[in-house]
């Protein structure tokens, strides 16, 4: 019996056992393969200051995190009574692309040196963030140790099947190598972290390879950043033990390849070099110009991440080049000495090798004892006593501008500093203009000494509110002063119609180059009309010889219309204001789920596209040979990226975006509008009535909700996201008549809010 009992037992056992573990594995599937409750971010950088006053126990931690959009609250972050700030800005660092769409949030706390802490961001984001700070004294110094710092780049991006290599930007301030390894899980450094097999990991260069073996997704890589002790090549110590270990969270986004792998936008000779370092004084003003070029696809953003206050401004992309200006200005913070600026340019599908560059602010000793600055209303005046410089030689101390003297006698150094001359610099740092100069030393570049060197920055701090001049902030004009309101629109006519139609019933045509990056090329005359080319090369003219290139549009009616004109006009009345259209696309729904190129950066997409040349500088007129179009149903939407443009100087022109000697700077040089997104109706590719004997003109005027010509009526009704001007159409029935645009989105590129010093 009791044998029985035992078995009986051990059974029940068992039996518990196996149920226990089917629950058990129950739960990990619906944790692996449920929908996840909280998001990951999409990307976190800590950067640690040890605290001095409790021998580095505890940390001053710089968090920047990247959450996916919508972006979260900053509620939550501080609670009441710690040491904690979070850092609120009007001008967020933000990106729309991958298409989820993400925001940064920065905030700095102080916590333990050893710290382990899930962090929420928002309802909806959670980071586990693990950090081994110290404390640890150094050796050669007798100092803290400043565990590394690492650059955070935007949201990262590749394509399946194109092998693409990451550097990390990374700094120390004590001259540490510094080495990236995978977070080890088994020691808490993370959570549900994944080593994925198609990340090859170079521990000793901080950086790394996607092979490109991955499908389309996004993907999470956690590291640590540690700073180890140099040691001479020629040792042979293996106990080099990391003095600290901070989090570094990336994200990577793999999205289907629809380009060669060699595509990507590269930065030009204007923008500052990789890991490149500025050095800033007190109230300085850190300034640099990005500038990236792409071939194959035009320029969205460039997502950029840097210091709370970062500026960015001036951001213009017109054909292959996009540009902006950078710009900080280092008022009272408490900020890390190393603050790292961050971009990447972004297209359509495509992302630039990210890049950072380093702010480094200069730590200033105390002033001397006696040493007064007194601000006034048209100066500043500096008393500074000789004791305090000994060792500096006075003949060598200059203001920003040499022609403003600087006196000394035998016991105190003077200078009287105006607030509009001897090189003061002017600053807008929150609601204050801070007046800025520098008393320094200066020597001959071939002059070597080991004499010391002063650099004393100086400033005086003004509320804006109190300075009643205006000129100590000069903006450039809005875009409604210099180009007037301007509406953009696209129609739609048979040759030899429309508003234009004393260009087009003649034509005399302009050869557009191919666009880079096509493929596709043709041999054959860009034209298949009646036209007679007289000329093939780029940027030719050819004359019609004959006005029948608009009859193979008059067939029966359901027959296949061979030719239509796209206009994009524009209301703008002024002279020099010139069109620039970078790119036109069409497809065979409204929604345009799948697209085809017409114009790409300016350039034809077919041989058999071409431009018809007018006298109005503030239109286009496109001839297109619908036999290359893609679409092959009944019906096309038209869409076109549009700027209008006026030259800096009487004598230039607007860049030609097609031309081979395309000029960068006259495109940096030039003012333009907003880029304009529009949209046409619906457009018929078959004969739909028959030909009139007489041209039969139907005005129509566009409003909210507009509508084309009678024929067309029937055909659509257009939502308009602007306002349009009035237009008359003189569409050919047949051709379904004018489709009228409608303004999508606009992107601001016209120069604003540029402060001139």
């Amino acid at each position: 019996m009791l044998g029985s009992e035992f078995v009986s037992t051990r059974g029940a056992d068992m039996l518990e056992r196996i149920k226990l573990s089917i629950l058990l594995q129950g739960l990990t599937l619906l944790v692996l393969l449920g929908p996840a409750c909280k998001a990951s971010s999409l990307g976190l950088t800590v950067h640690v200051l040890p605290l001095d006053s409790d021998g580095g126990n505890t940390v001053r931690a710089h968090f920047s995190a990247i959450a996916p959009t919508p972006c979260p609250a900053l509620t939550g972050l501080c609670a009441a009574g710690e040491d904690c700030l979070v850092h609120t800005t009007s001008l967020p660092f933000t990106g729309t692309k991958p298409s989820s769409g993400w925001c940064v949030r920065q905030w700095q706390k102080t916590v333990p040196s050893n710290y382990n802490a899930t962090i929420k961001l928002g309802s909806d984001t959670e980071i586990y963030v693990s950090m081994k700070a110290g404390p640890q004294i150094r050796g050669n110094s007798g100092r803290l140790n400043h565990p590394a710092f690492v650059g955070l780049f935007p949201p990262l991006r590749a394509r399946v099947n194109c092998p693409h290599h990451f550097h990390l930007s990374v700094k120390d301030l004590d001259g540490d190598k510094v080495r990236c390894r995978f977070a080890r899980p088994e020691e808490g450094e993370c959570v549900n972290c994944t080593q994925h097999s198609f990340i090859e990991l170079e521990e000793d260069q901080c950086s790394f390879t996607f092979t490109g073996k991955a499908a389309a997704g996004q993907y999470f890589i956690h590291l640590m950043a540690e700073d180890m002790i140099p040691t001479p090549r020629t040792s042979h110590t293996t106990a080099n033990k990391p003095l600290s270990s901070v989090p570094v969270h990336l994200s990577l986004t793999v999205e289907e390849s629809t380009s060669s792998c060699s595509s990507e936008p590269v930065a030009t000779d204007e923008t500052p070099r990789v890991d490149s370092t500025l050095f800033v004084l007190p109230y300085q003003q850190a300034q640099f110009d990005v500038e990236f070029e792409s071939q194959q696809e035009s320029i969205l953003e460039f997502g950029a991440i840097g210091p709370p206050g970062l500026l960015r401004v001036g951001f213009k992309t017109i054909g292959p080049l996009a540009t902006m200006t950078m710009s900080w200005v280092r008022s009272e913070n408490k900020l890390a000495r190393l603050l790292p600026i961050c971009f990447a340019a972004n297209t359509r599908s495509l992302q630039s090798e990210p890049r950072c560059v380093w702010l480094y602010q200069r730590e200033m000793a105390a002033l001397p004892a006696g040493t007064e600055l007194t601000c006034e209303k048209t100066a500043m005046t500096l008393l500074l006593p000789i004791t305090s410089l000994s060792d500096i030689d006075l003949t060598e101390l200059q203001l920003n501008s040499p022609t403003c003297p600087v006196t000394y006698n035998s016991t105190h150094l003077t200078a009287r500093i105006s607030l509009t001359g001897c090189g003061t610099k002017i600053v807008h740092s929150g609601n204050e203009l801070v007046f800025t100069n520098t008393l320094k030393t200066v020597r001959a570049y071939t002059l070597v000494s080991r004499r010391p060197m002063l650099v004393l920055p100086l400033a005086c701090r003004i509320p804006e509110a109190q300075v009643g001049t205006p000129h100590y902030q000069i903006g450039m004009p809005k875009e409604e002063e210099v180009f007037g309101v301007v509406d953009v629109w696209i129609e739609i006519h048979a040759p030899g119609e429309g508003p234009l139609a004393e260009f087009t019933r003649t034509p005399r045509f302009r050869t557009l180059r191919m666009a880079p990056g096509r493929v596709r090329r043709e041999a054959q005359s860009p034209s298949e009309s009646n036209s007679t080319s007289t000329s093939s090369t780029d940027n030719s003219t050819s004359t019609s010889s004959t006005d029948n290139s608009t009859t193979n549009t008059h067939g029966a009616v359901g027959s296949r219309i061979t030719q239509l004109d796209l206009h994009v006009m524009s209301n703008c009345s002024i002279e020099r204001a010139e069109m620039i259209v970078s790119n036109c696309i069409e497809s065979a729904t409204e929604d345009f789920a799948e697209t085809f190129p017409i114009l790409e950066q300016g350039c034809m997409s077919s041989n058999k596209t071409l431009e018809v040349i007018t006298t109005k500088s503030n239109s286009k007129v496109y001839r297109l040979d619908l036999s290359s179009i893609e679409t092959k149903g009944s019906t096309m939407y038209i869409e076109c990226t549009v700027n209008l443009c006026i030259a800096t100087m009487p004598s230039e022109k607007c860049p030609d975006l097609c031309a081979r000697s395309f000029n960068h700077r006259a495109l940096v040089g030039s003012l333009f509008t907003s880029t304009y997104t529009i949209r046409s109706g619906p457009v018929s590719l078959v004969v739909t009535s028959p030909a009139p004997t007489t041209t039969a003109v139907a005005k129509a005027t566009t409003t909210a909700a507009a509508t084309t010509t009678a024929a067309a009526a029937a055909a659509t009704t257009i939502t308009t996201a602007a306002p349009i001007s009035n237009t008359t159409s003189g569409a050919p029935e047949q051709a379904s008549a004018m489709a009228v645009g409608v303004i999508l989105t606009t992107f601001s590129i016209f120069l604003q809010n540029i402060f001139l010093y």
